[in-house]
């Protein structure tokens, strides 16, 4: 209560989150816009189904459930981000003598993120309007289906994919203004936002479906059905305090920073902590993994406009890919695996044990008991490696869940019922990074007091 009543009394934090409120609730205002020309009818469904678009509804805050103006959201711009992240690690030399230049070179890195962001998000538009068209007889696109007798179809997957980049490109601008007039970080608030606003309907849905039916039947029905939905709210729990476990998790490495001057010893070296997060990586990875999976769609798409072929199915996390006599969960697999390899590649390139080890003897820091220069690097990497596993396990289980209780058929089918890890890590994630960006707004605050006071 005494944070929250700071928090009312700093005029600061207040116009902040007043600020990002606005955004959001423009956002969610073009979210609910239909792309002029399309019908969405049983959209929703087919997205529930466990499809290959379910994630990127989730990351677009569920703006392609209503196939509106914002339907890509900002999973292209979060795709060029980490293609370009990856370039930049000595694979193209011009954009690693950016990454050197600081924030000169972050500028124009951030510029050619956009204009690849432009490219993927042409793409994507493209790849998502053929997977519904060949996956699902509900939704029609009448536009094209007018313009088709004229042989100009085309004009129409031009008009629909020009719409949907211009939105992104809105959205993008949107999380801009978080970032620099509100709270938190933009394009992680925009996702926020839209995964909080589907969690209510999740909910009825699921008092619906196990309580409200059961009204008239047998009291062992009813019973049964409110244990069920008790169990389904405890569930949901115990996923967001294993998330949030997960998040806070990290290894402290002691470091000792040598006395410089001042009559100081060794005796008297300052000791502090590296810490290592068990998640460094975040959700990146599962964005990254779930885009590749959809890549051979899109790629499909482009050849002989077929996404519904049969050995497309080898690529989906939530069906079984038969080879005859047994079949085999392939899509899920491979998911697994790729979250697991970029894990390790983005934790790894986040935390740099080569450039860290070389910051330690610039700067007169060791690890105790461990030679400074190679021996420093390989203690480093070591504890990495070690403690990115235990993280890309974690990833692993969170993320696959839905795929796993698709498969299973826990829910009889309605994966709308589905409980979602991934939205959780985003979720826990962006309240923890709120809370600690409050925190230091209001340790400022009290700082100012303190200096116009005049220290009294």
């Amino acid at each position: 209560m005494k944070k929250i009543a700071s928090i009312l009394k700093n005029k600061e934090i207040m116009n902040r989150i007043l600020f990002t409120i606005l955004i959001l609730f423009i956002f969610r205002i073009g979210a609910q816009i239909t792309v002029p020309g399309v019908k969405t009818d049983g959209l929703n469904d087919y997205l529930n189904s466990g499809s290959a678009l379910s994630l990127m509804n989730l990351l677009g805050g569920g703006t392609l459930q209503t196939f509106s103006i914002f339907a890509l959201g900002v999973s292209p711009y979060i795709t060029a981000q980490i293609i370009v992240q990856l370039l930049s690690t000595d694979v193209l030399p011009a954009l690693s003598e950016l990454r050197r230049q600081g924030q000169y070179g972050r500028r124009k890195m951030e510029y050619a993120t956009r204009y690849l962001t432009l490219m993927l998000g042409a793409v994507q538009a493209y790849g998502i309007i053929k997977t519904i068209q060949n996956s699902t007889d509900t939704v029609s696109f009448p536009l094209m289906e007018t313009l088709a007798a004229s042989n100009l179809e085309w004009l129409g997957y031009l008009y629909i994919i020009i719409v949907m980049l211009a939105g992104t490109m809105l959205v993008m601008w949107l999380g801009d203004q978080i970032s620099v007039k509100g709270i938190g970080n933009g394009i992680s608030m925009i996702i926020f936002a839209g995964i909080v606003c589907s969690l209510p309907n999740q909910f009825s849905h699921a008092f619906t479906t196990y309580i409200a039916t059961t009204q008239g039947s047998p009291d062992a029905l009813v019973i049964a059905g409110v244990f069920k939905f008790i169990l389904y709210v405890v569930a949901y729990i115990v996923i967001i305090a294993f998330v949030t476990f997960v998040e806070l998790s990290q290894r402290k490495i002691p470091i000792q920073h040598s006395g410089k001057g001042g009559g100081q010893t060794q005796s008297m070296a300052r000791a502090s902590f590296l810490p290592i997060k068990i998640n460094s990586a975040g959700v990146i990875p599962v964005i990254f993994a779930s885009s590749l999976l959809m890549a051979p769609s899109v790629i499909a798409a482009f050849i002989d406009g077929n996404t519904d072929a049969k050995w497309l199915k080898i690529f989906s996390t939530s069906d079984m890919y038969d080879m005859g006599s047994w079949s085999m969960p392939w899509g899920l697999l491979i998911y697994i695996v790729l979250i697991v390899a970029f894990t390790f590649f983005y934790a790894n390139l986040q935390i740099d044990p080569q450039q860290m080890a070389e910051n330690f003897q610039k700067n007169g820091s060791y690890i105790p008991g461990v030679k400074p220069g190679i021996e420093t690097e390989r203690y480093i990497r070591k504890v990495l490696n070690r403690v990115t596993f235990l993280g890309a396990v974690a990833l692993v289980l969170i993320a696959s869940l839905p795929s796993i209780l698709t498969l299973s058929g826990v829910f009889g089918g309605d994966n709308s019922l589905v409980l979602g890890g991934t939205g959780m890590i985003i979720v826990v994630g962006v309240c923890l990074e709120l809370n600690n960006q409050i925190d230091g707004l209001l340790a400022g605050k009290s700082f100012d007091e303190v200096v116009a006071s005049g220290g009294h």
